[in-house]
């Protein structure tokens, strides 16, 4: 097999394991569970509350101690085995914990993954800006058909899905094993400050301006990144306590319809090495942020018959809002830190993003739900969906104001170097 090839199952893997669940389990806790915004709010932060440490900590063990695709193997078998208990618990409170210990396996090798294709691909003198998109994408396509799975085996408000994701992560770790190797660093000077022993320095990233105001924007979007994982398929399966939804195709095939936003990023995968060299990082971020506004947008007005092409829209402006800020932003972080530091510095990224900003977006976002817009046991998904849009769009406002970058196509591809 390639060495392409063998990174694109990795890649596909990768989210397959995570996607089984992650757009249903709100089904299931609500629907199933019977659960309230809080509890599930609670339940979902676990992936900010383990992306705030884990990602940063095991980038630190992969540039400083081990091997990174041993390490990304280790934790892919530990997640799934986890995975298998969570059928068993019964309530939220207990829930949280099974979940948060799920979370600090799975979180940080999304990183790791990242730092080990680039690593690959370098070592192996590909052109990465042009190479791991396509590779990317095949994550992508890997969450797609996790989904898919979950909701035509009729698993999307049972306990299936986790068995699904938890026998795959295990495949995934073993596979992990077989990949090239990708060790440390290990170049510590005899007089190394403290910080350099440990595998901090990453954490100097936050002394220079622009580096310190793109994570802090990082973190403000993140809380909008799981929002949509979040409540997507609750949103449209409620439709079903109306009679004229009740039997619509996009009630009983909700998570096939919002699979359509992984497709939609599989397209927008692929255009990010010319919207980067063309545009620079500022203005593909921005468009991501406008992006956000128009997928919260879409789904207040938005229903699962009549104004099902409006769901369908902004499925496809997902594929924009997510790749242009997350794909992006790693690419990012790549061409402006030093290699010593790869690991550790996309730990960093992910820390900010899926790890601050998620537990904010997933702990306020339930909290707020709960108080404002939810009336025996109804909630008003309309209005819920347009604060998120407004949210979306004071962001993108102070991000075009406070983040000033001189964009330099040279600068993109110096990451093939």
């Amino acid at each position: 097999m390639t060495i392409k090839f063998r990174l694109t199952v990795m890649s596909f893997l990768q989210f397959f394991v995570w996607g089984a669940w992650l757009i249903t389990i709100g089904t299931y806790c609500f629907n199933a569970k019977g659960w309230t915004g809080a509890e599930f709010g609670a339940i979902f932060s676990t992936l900010g509350v383990s992306s705030i440490f884990m990602p940063a900590l095991t980038g630190i063990i992969a540039d400083r101690w081990m091997n990174a695709e041993k390490l990304y193997g280790l934790l892919h078998i530990f997640y799934g085995a986890v995975l298998f208990y969570v059928p068993m618990v019964n309530d939220p409170d207990t829930l949280y914990y099974v979940i948060l210990s799920a979370m600090i396996f799975y979180m940080p090798t999304i990183a790791l993954s990242n730092s080990i294709a680039y690593n690959v691909l370098k070592t192996n003198s590909y052109d990465v800006v042009k190479v791991f998109p396509p590779i990317r994408v095949w994550g992508t396509i890997g969450f797609i058909a996790a989904m898919w799975i979950t909701n035509l085996t009729g698993s999307k408000a049972n306990a299936n899905q986790f068995y699904i994701a938890a026998v795959m992560a295990i495949v995934l770790g073993i596979y992990s094993f077989t990949l090239p190797k990708c060790p440390p660093a290990r170049l510590t000077k005899d007089n190394a400050s403290f910080i350099e022993t440990l595998g901090l320095n990453a954490f100097k990233l936050f002394g220079t301006y622009k580096m310190a105001l793109f994570f802090v924007f990082s973190l403000f979007l993140g809380a909008a990144l799981q929002l949509t994982n979040m409540y997507g398929d609750t949103f449209l399966s409620d439709f079903e306590k109306i009679p004229e939804y009740a039997n619509s195709f996009g009630v009983k095939y909700s998570t096939v319809i919002l699979s359509i936003s992984q497709i939609s990023e599989t397209v927008f995968i692929l255009a990010i090495p010319f919207f980067l060299k063309k545009f620079g990082i500022k203005r593909v971020m921005l468009i991501s942020m406008i992006a956000w506004v128009l997928r919260f947008a879409l789904f207040a007005y938005g229903d699962p018959a009549g104004g099902l092409w409006m769901i369908v829209l902004s499925c496809i402006v997902y594929g924009m809002a997510f790749d242009f800020f997350n794909i992006s932003g790693s690419l990012f972080v790549e061409t402006t830190t030093d290699s010593k530091i790869r690991s550790s510095a996309q730990g960093l990224f992910m820390m900010m993003t899926n790890g601050f900003g998620a537990y904010l977006g997933s702990k306020v976002s339930g909290l707020v739900i709960d108080k404002y817009f939810t009336t025996d046991g109804n909630k008003d998904w309309s209005d819920i969906w347009l604060s998120f849009a407004a949210y979306a769009l004071v962001i993108a406002i102070l991000f075009g104001l406070m983040f000033k970058h001189k964009h330099n196509p040279d600068d993109v591809a110096e990451v093939t170097h």
